[in-house]
């Protein structure tokens, strides 16, 4: 195939993929966004095929079928639940590709650069490596945090931000002397030295990041992907690759800032693990009162007489898989004339867009979800409002207790509803740890048990 059709098919592949990222702005056109994406990538594939490889078609077909057997696999048996954890696994085989990819190019024998040429091959390799090799651990810790293995309390070393910075530096440095290197030999220690320091700073920024911010970390992670991508693109003189990873890196980044912006937090801040923070407080960790419980009958007896209903759902409902009984009770309530709407929290779940992606499985009309600075200002004319398995996000700890891990973090006002009914398990406190004086105000009810049965009793009581 000559190399003009090979360039016009990247280029149709580029206009796919923004094209992808336009469509997955909006739920209505998520669907249409994905195929974008899935016929961009198929086409950037086959054009790739068509380049002329150095290896057997047979050898590298096997190899994308054997992985694209395991990718379906996988995706299709996941839970929505641990869509996060998968989503954060799948960027550490980003990170962990960039930094193989860049080996490869440096040892490769056949590639020979004089002077400038080979400064900039390698400071391309150099930096390659360094956000992959960043990528792939932090992107295994985050899995952790997600998963339960780990804490999701940030691990807050002495002198950590020392400790960054000394990494940093000595990076600068056995960059200066991997660039400066004159043979394979003399610059393959400065490039494994950097990738185990690259390695361990991935795990100890991630580790340092509590749980309220870890919808944060994963489009961080995103992020820093699709630089690791980018970068792998120059290492390979594959434009294609340095567009979508550019698309990746620079949509991951502005995704992040938003995310920070909405939930009252500096960038830099999260990232660094609480930089500039002279503490970390548990904030209130005892009872502030007797909670009030309430029963289904009482629940489908308060929603019956409503005229305004709002329903907030967070991990707890994803959980429970509560997600198409919730459905079904939004439309019994619709059908006997009662205004029932959606609050969906930025950060709600444990990645962007879990709560958006768990209604539209269960067929929720796009208009009936609202975001949070949509739906706050209704809350005091709101009659009752149903918080399934969602606690940080509601916590009035955020704007009333400047010592709260969550202070100044923007939450969904649901204590100013005529009646609020917290759908839980227990009384146990959310990702962030954090105790919620939501649940001893006098105008909470709390229906304890599983957010599927409970909704379940409620349906049958209406």
């Amino acid at each position: 195939m000559s190399s003009g059709i090979i360039s016009a098919a990247y280029i149709a592949a580029s206009i796919l993929f923004i094209l992808s990222l336009g469509g997955l702005s909006n739920q209505e056109s998520a669907r249409r966004g994905n195929l974008f994406g899935i016929a961009g990538m198929t086409l950037a594939i086959g054009a790739t095929l068509f380049t002329g490889l150095p290896l057997s078609y047979a050898l590298v077909l096997g190899v994308v079928a054997i992985g694209g057997a395991c990718g379906g696999l996988v995706a299709a048996r996941v839970e929505m639940t641990a869509m996060p954890q998968l989503v954060a696994l799948l960027h550490s085989f980003v990170g962990l590709a960039a930094v193989l990819v860049g080996f490869a190019s440096y040892l490769e024998p056949t590639t020979h650069f004089v002077g400038a040429e080979k400064t900039v091959h390698d400071i391309e390799i150099f930096l390659g490596i360094l956000i992959g090799a960043v990528t792939f651990t932090g992107s295994i810790a985050a899995f952790g945090k997600l998963q339960g293995i780990l804490t999701s309390r940030p691990v807050l070393m002495p002198a950590r931000h020392l400790i960054n910075l000394a990494i940093g530096l000595v990076c600068v440095w056995l960059g200066y002397v991997f660039v400066g290197a004159d043979s394979i030999s003399a610059g393959s220690w400065p490039l494994l030295i950097m990738t185990a320091l690259a390695f361990a700073f991935g795990v100890h920024m991630v580790l340092a990041i509590g749980g309220a911010d870890m919808p944060v970390v994963i489009s961080m992670l995103n992020s820093y992907s699709g630089w690791a991508a980018a970068a792998t693109g120059f290492m390979l003189a594959n434009d294609l690759l340095i567009v979508t990873g550019a698309l990746v890196g620079s949509s991951g980044a502005i995704l992040s800032y938003i995310m920070c912006r909405a939930m009252n937090r500096r960038f830099v801040s999260v990232i660094l693990g609480g930089f500039g923070t002279t503490s970390v407080s548990k904030g209130t960790s005892e009872a502030q009162g007797d909670v009030i419980p309430v029963s289904a009958g009482e629940t489908a007896q308060l929603l019956s007489t409503a005229s305004s209903v709002v329903v907030v759902p967070g991990y707890g409902m994803a959980v429970a898989h509560a997600q198409h009984p919730v459905s079904e009770l939004v439309s019994s309530l619709k059908q006997r004339g009662i205004q029932t709407r959606f609050a969906i929290h930025p950060v709600a779940g444990r990645m962007p867009g879990h709560m958006n992606v768990l209604l539209a499985e269960a067929k929720v009309p796009y208009d009936s979800v609202l975001e949070m600075d949509e739906i706050n200002p209704d809350f005091p004319d709101t009659d009752v409002v149903l918080v399934i398995g969602a606690n940080d996000i509601v916590n009035p700890a955020a704007q009333e207790d400047p010592d709260s891990p969550i202070a100044g973090m923007p939450v969904l006002e649901v204590w100013k509803a005529q009646t609020t009914i917290i759908l839980k398990r227990s009384m146990a406190t959310g990702y962030a740890g954090v105790d919620n004086p939501l649940f001893y105000r006098e105008n909470t009810r709390m229906l304890f048990g599983d957010a599927k049965d409970s909704i379940s009793q409620v349906l049958a009581a209406l």
